[in-house]
């Protein structure tokens, strides 16, 4: 597998801001995820009906700004979260939100490397 960006969000305290902004800019289609009441779907390249891209290229969402200083977030592919979790504490990095289940995407983990710098860990459901 590789380790590579499948996923970004975007911080916001006003989405329809932002969604004006980057749909504009880029040509991006943002929409608000069904049911939810505060995340936005970004997709840079076009999906199928399960969600896909038809094409390379990264989607992301908008999601809530919870605190002034918050940054945008990559979330990096892996095959095993838990391996992946202990290899960013062996490494010097830092957990900063436990494993949890994203019901039909998989299992996410987000930590901060050495320097503070936040990542995502993602480990994609099996189809």
């Amino acid at each position: 597998m590789d380790h590579t960006i499948i996923h970004f969000e975007i911080p916001a305290t006003d989405f329809e801001k932002l969604r004006k902004f980057y749909s504009e800019l880029f040509g991006w289609k943002i929409e608000k995820y069904p049911g939810s009441m505060e995340y936005w779907m970004i997709q840079t390249v076009p999906v199928d009906e399960k969600g896909m891209a038809l094409r390379p290229g990264v989607n992301g969402g908008i999601v809530k700004k919870e605190r002034p200083e918050q940054k945008p977030v990559n979330y990096i592919s892996v095959e095993n979260l838990d391996e992946s979790i202990e290899k960013v504490k062996a490494l010097g990095g830092k957990m900063t939100s436990p494993k949890q289940e994203v019901p039909n995407v998989g299992w996410i983990a987000s930590a901060a490397d050495p320097e503070g710098n936040q990542i995502a860990l993602l480990q994609p459901q099996r189809m």
